[in-house]
């Protein structure tokens, strides 16, 4: 068995999720700690692969290779961001997307418009009318939304603003694109309409039972015909 190091800034390395069984103040750690990814590699045979190039030339492509095992398709962001999914009032026009603006608390850039590779029950619930979409895949509708790009900064301000992981819990879906605005996307190629996208979406398996009998939303808008307008956190 040998242990190799693969650099922390490898850009194939995939963010790690918010994690409901952790605190948040532990989750938050664990995502900021700066640490050394230690691959360990069971070598069969006593061969290293690429051992057969001379020198570190060799070595150096035997650890690209393994970069690449840890790719996923949310590396079509730009270098050093990572993609989310909005779908309710952070959305463009909703009465919480001011905070993606202005780098107060990070960046956020617009990348596109998608929706839910599969259905998921998106319903206006509680005293303030929030949209949440319930982590139960195969009911309702494939929601609409957003695709942002966000450094980590405004992740762990995300992550905060939708209180996870009590409230929320962030975990990667694919989201199917609809329309695609960014400038950089893949290393290869910009992803196209059809193709799906890893992203990050807060959504909730803690809710009671009793919000599943909720009418179920496609494509939300606080001031939609549903007649349930959001009501802003400075209300409250």
């Amino acid at each position: 068995m040998l242990i190799w190091k693969v650099p922390a800034d490898c850009p194939h390395v995939p963010k790690m999720p918010c994690f409901p069984e952790r605190t948040p103040r532990r989750n938050q750690k664990f995502l900021n700690k700066q640490t050394t990814l230690l691959a360990i590699i069971c070598i069969s045979k006593g061969r290293i692969p690429g051992s057969g190039m001379a020198g570190s030339y060799g070595m150096s492509f035997f650890l690209k290779d393994l970069c690449l095992l840890f790719k996923t398709q949310s590396e079509a962001s730009p270098a050093g961001m990572t993609h989310v999914f909005v779908y309710g009032t952070l959305k463009r026009g909703q009465p919480n997307h001011k905070v993606l603006l202005g780098g107060t608390h990070g960046r956020a850039a617009f990348q596109g418009r998608g929706r839910t590779a599969e259905p998921y029950p998106l319903v206006i619930a509680g005293e303030h009318n929030v949209p949440r979409l319930l982590n139960v895949p195969g009911q309702g509708h494939r929601v609409v939304g957003e695709i942002y790009a966000v450094d980590e900064q405004m992740l762990r301000f995300l992550d905060e603003f939708e209180g996870c992981p009590d409230m929320y819990q962030r975990t990667p879906l694919p989201i199917a694109v609809l329309e695609w605005e960014g400038t950089r996307g893949a290393p290869r190629e910009t992803p196209a309409a059809d193709r799906t996208v890893q992203c990050f979406v807060y959504s909730t398996a803690t809710f009671p039972p009793e919000w599943l009998h909720l009418p179920y939303h496609d494509n939300y808008d606080s001031q939609g015909q549903h007649g349930l307008r959001y009501n802003p956190r400075e209300n409250r």
